[in-house]
């Protein structure tokens, strides 16, 4: 339970750093989660939008009373108080110059209420994460922003989310049914209680007064009413919403409606329950390339009546940009695109028949379209995506071919349907006369609002002057089509000096009132939302300095955040990148001090306490692999003496494993500690990066790899893992048999046994010194890991007839470090390995082996973690195939992610796997299951620490299962 939180007393902490964290950490229960460290400070400023503003602090916060707490303690030191969950908002709205407040990183519980028709959620879970705890329900939210891999639930609300189907009448207001939010003032009010009215005029008689006296005021004046509702009749995300005033009655109500949208301005929306819509499951898509603008907007109104649920516009330069794509088909590739403009249009429904009842009556609108490509419609998944990937990848396409030290630029407006097309024609002239060449048109026709994007540098004041003729002139067009210039993203910095000219002197009044009222010490994200300044937009642009081809691309967007598994521990890879960026500017500016104080954080924060799992690069846009980059960080920290002990290891590799063995062995013999201090010990004199911390619940040293083996007819080349010699199984140690079936223990005997019943033959090669580089990979040994390339894909090229037999892999990072070793050799030697096919023995089993076997008794229950090097092999479903084989329910956690143990990182920087798994950890542990499984031996440590529960290679408790059939029915003959 929270402690209660009193009103800090005033200490001008502006003096010290030191006085204003004093503050701060008296408004939270750990003080730990408060930092004014210029490292994390500066890491934490970066967002999606062109603006950076670094904060004073940076507090995570964990209840609504601490988030009270600040927003006092902020007060108190004349400070203005940021709310930042997702920072994927792209005009700004993110970030400040005060305290930044984290509601992300300890909000992430959803209850999902009567069978998936409503959900109770916190801002810090992603739409992503909360869409797949409704799909089993078949339900998902309304909104769907094409951010929902990293968009939160608090960006959600704060910025009225819509996307590509929701329109307007499912976007988060429309679809809000209550909220709890803490007012300035400490206030906490729960919209859903059957007092919420009556409490909000109780707390704050005047602020209840006055929402009453607005709501009046707006009702009463007909031009204020027109204004409202002709600008909310769009989607419309500009300014307050002040439809609310027109929608609801009861202050509560009203003032609930209103914190939809407003940007973290009026306070902080701590839980949101909303009503959810059906999933449509079965879907047509058609890519209609038309002759131009007007034929395409011409074409919306019929296939919208027509029963299409999604139309998305891309004009003839989006077009031109999707011809590069390697998937973007032979009719798209063979057309000279002049002033063309296409409509990716999709019919979805919930059953197969109704799909096709709907598509059947809307071909004849389709076949009376002036399409120069053809009108069919596809139900084929992979066509879909295929299409669905031209409209998504333009973003990718164009931030990732900018120039270096440039800035994308994502904007997006709304219009009138009837003025569509006049507006885009309009834009693409401004993007001629302004001179931005790369400039694409896309977005949701079917709502009028489409979205530009553009490239900009800001570090030279003529660029600036560029960038501001232009949105003028752009303001000038919307707002003559009277269209509005916000439809989907937020006002934000970026558009809040325009805000009164959108809606007039009289409501823009009425928004200033509000704000008064509900936050008179204007505490709340000053100048987003509401300025007065012309110039604000301009102000706080952010620099973007070249730091790493690797890296440049990287527009700061954080879609990686969700899947890093050090996002809640040390940094990110947004974090990683934009501590660089900064490094360099400190570096421009001749500031050694600070460049200084970021490089030795860095060293940790960054470099040694990545995971270098990768998954970033399956989220980043424009597929940045960071962890690649920190690899090779580590790489060039080492002298050349370092790098020759690394190759000298790879030389004496099968010396090594067996020393690890033995030590393995030893250090469980003498008593832990022992073992425990002479670990710590060689840690704190700098080793650590090669110690591990001891902990009990580190494996003995497991059994020998297989004997080489060479049998007629083999199908495949078994090379197992030396992970799996290295540390025991979690059952069965490394002490003889794994179990009374009298098979070797671990992944590799088990893959054997299975391979035996299935009257399946495979060779196993000399493993003695082979590896498949992971090792030296991962903490940048690249000499060791050339050696060792070299070594093994020699041997393996032999053992499998030059490529004729796939080469079956028992651990799946193994698998995956197979896969990339060819890469690391000089090209003129790597490309006779071509034809090598690394294959994963989940894949093989789920493949191969699973239809010969006899079906064994299956377990009730089984929790199951799929891996990071899963999801690069894209095996995670042939993992789930075997796993079902092995259970009835199969269960893999809501909150799974790596669990970030990489090899030895889990043993160097336990603190990390800690971190990364405790969610999941949690989760796991709600219930008691019957068995636990994953496909990787350290992954399988990294979930035994953190559960407590004995995590086993999914093919261990497949061979255990037939083991056990065999006993049952010798006992029964």
């Amino acid at each position: 339970m929270s402690r209660p939180h009193s009103t800090p007393t005033p200490a001008n902490p502006g003096e010290r750093p030191s006085d204003l964290a004093a503050l701060l950490r008296s408004c939270v229960d750990d003080p730990r989660r408060v930092s004014t460290d210029l490292p994390r400070r500066v890491a934490a400023a970066h967002d999606a939008s062109p603006y950076l503003f670094a904060p004073r602090a940076v507090v995570r916060a964990a209840s609504a009373a601490e988030v009270g707490a600040l927003m006092a303690g902020a007060r108190a030191a004349g400070l203005p108080l940021t709310l930042r969950s997702g920072g994927t908002s792209l005009a700004g709205q993110a970030g400040g110059d005060g305290v930044l407040v984290d509601v992300r990183s300890n909000w992430r519980k959803a209850e999902v209420l009567d069978d998936g028709h409503r959900v109770r959620l916190q801002p810090g879970l992603t739409v992503r994460q909360v869409n797949a705890r409704l799909a089993r329900y078949g339900r998902r939210l309304g909104p769907d922003p094409a951010s929902e891999s990293a968009c939160t639930i608090g960006g959600l609300v704060a910025n009225n989310s819509s996307g590509m189907n929701c329109g307007t009448q499912d976007n988060a207001y429309h679809t809000m049914e209550s909220l709890q939010f803490v007012l300035p003032s400490g206030t906490v009010i729960d919209s859903g209680a059957p007092d919420a009215d009556e409490r909000l005029r109780a707390k704050e008689p005047e602020l209840h007064a006055g929402l009453l006296r607005l709501r009046d005021r707006v009702r009463t004046s007909p031009r204020a009413r027109a204004t409202v509702e002709r600008l909310f009749a769009m989607k419309n995300t500009m300014g307050y919403g002040l439809n609310s005033f027109l929608d609801h009655t009861t202050p509560a109500d009203l003032l609930a409606h209103l914190m939809i949208g407003s940007e973290g301005t009026l306070g902080f929306v701590s839980e949101a329950v909303f009503r959810t819509v059906p999933v449509l499951p079965h879907a047509a898509t058609g890519l209609l390339i038309l002759p131009g603008l007007a034929e395409a907007t011409d074409a919306l109104p019929a296939l919208l009546a027509a029963g299409a649920r999604t139309a998305e516009l891309l004009d003839a330069s989006s077009l031109r940009v999707a011809q590069l794509d390697p998937g973007s088909g032979s009719a798209l590739r063979g057309l000279r695109v002049e002033h063309h403009a296409a409509l990716l249009v999709e019919f979805a429904e919930d059953t197969p028949e109704r799909l096709e009842e709907v598509a059947a009556a809307a071909r004849p609108v389709l076949e009376r379209l002036p399409a120069v490509t053809g009108t069919a419609l596809t139900r084929d998944p992979k066509e879909r995506a295929r299409l669905w990937h031209l409209r998504k990848g333009l973003y990718t396409a164009v931030a990732g071919a900018r120039r270096p030290g440039t800035t994308a630029l994502l904007e997006d407006i709304a219009v009138p349907m009837d003025r569509l097309t006049r507006t885009c024609e309009g834009l693409i002239g401004l993007f001629d006369r302004h001179g931005y060449e790369d400039a694409v048109i896309f977005g949701h026709a079917r709502d009028g609002n489409v979205h530009f994007m553009l490239t900009q540098d800001f570090d030279s004041q003529a660029e600036t002057d560029r960038y501001a003729r232009f949105t003028d002139d752009m303001v000038d067009l919307v707002l003559a089509a009277e269209g509005t210039l916000k439809a989907e993203h937020g006002t934000g910095r970026a558009m809040a000096p325009f805000v009164r000219r959108q809606y007039g002197d009289e409501l823009y009044d009425v928004m200033r009132e509000l704000k008064r009222l509900c936050d008179p010490a204007g505490v709340l994200n000053p100048g987003v939302l509401l300025d007065d300044d012309p110039g604000a937009h301009l102000r706080r642009l952010k620099s973007v300095p070249a730091v790493d081809p690797a890296l440049d691309a990287c527009v700061e967007c954080g879609y990686c955040e969700p899947v890093c598994p050090t996002a809640d521990v040390t940094t990110t890879p947004r974090q990683r990148i934009a501590l660089q960026r900064e490094i360099a500017l400190a570096a421009a500016a001749g500031d050694d001090e600070r460049r200084r104080e970021l490089e030795d954080d860095y060293a940790y924060a960054a470099v040694d306490s990545c995971a270098a799992d990768s998954l970033c690069v399956t989220a980043c846009p424009v597929t940045i692999d960071t962890g690649a980059v920190m690899k090779r960080l580590r790489g060039e920290r080492h002298s050349p003496l370092a790098q020759h002990a690394g190759r000298a290891a790879a030389r004496h590799w099968a010396t090594a494993v067996k020393g690890v063995r033995i030590g393995l062995g030893a250090a469980h013999a003498v008593p832990a500690p022992l073992t425990g201090a002479a670990t710590r010990m060689m840690r704190r004199l700098g080793a650590t990066d090669l110690v591990p911390a001891w902990s009990p619940d580190i494996p003995r040293g497991g059994e020998p790899r297989p004997a080489a083996r060479h049998v007629p007819a083999a199908r495949a080349v078994f090379f197992a893992a030396c992970i799996g010699s290295v540390f025991a199984s979690e059952e069965g140690g490394g002490s003889g048999r794994g179990d009374a079936g009298g098979r070797a223990s671990g992944s590799a005997g088990a893959f054997l046994s299975l391979c035996e019943r299935a009257g399946v033959a495979v060779d196993v090669p000399e493993l003695a010194g082979l590896c498949c580089g992971t090792p030296w990979q991962s903490k940048g040994y690249t000499e060791g890991h050339r050696a060792m390339a070299a070594r093994t894909l020699d041997a393996l090229w032999t053992a499998s007839d030059h490529g004729r037999l796939p080469v079956v892999c028992d651990a799946s990072s193994c698998t995956h470090g197979l896969g990339e070793l060819a890469a690391t050799l000089p090209e003129a030697g790597r490309d006779r390995y071509n034809g090598l096919r690394f294959v994963d023995s989940v894949t093989f089993t789920a493949e191969t082996l699973l239809p010969l076997l006899p079906r064994a008794p299956r377990l009730d229950s089984l929790a199951l973690h799929p891996t990071c090097s899963t999801v690069h092999l894209d095996i995670t479903g042939d993992l789930r195939t075997v796993a079902e084989a092995v259970a009835g329910t199969v269960t893999v956690p809501d909150s799974w992610g790596c669990c970030a143990f990489a090899g030895d990182r889990g043993l160097l920087h336990p603190e990390v796997t800690a971190g990364a798994t405790a969610a999941q950890a949690a989760e796991v542990n709600e219930r008691e299951h019957d068995g636990y499984a994953s496909c990787n031996r350290t992954c399988e440590m990294g979930m035994t620490r953190a559960t407590g529960r004995p995590y086993r290679h999914v093919l261990e408790l497949l061979a255990d299962a037939l083991d056990a059939l065999d006993a049952s029915e010798a006992a029964a003959g």
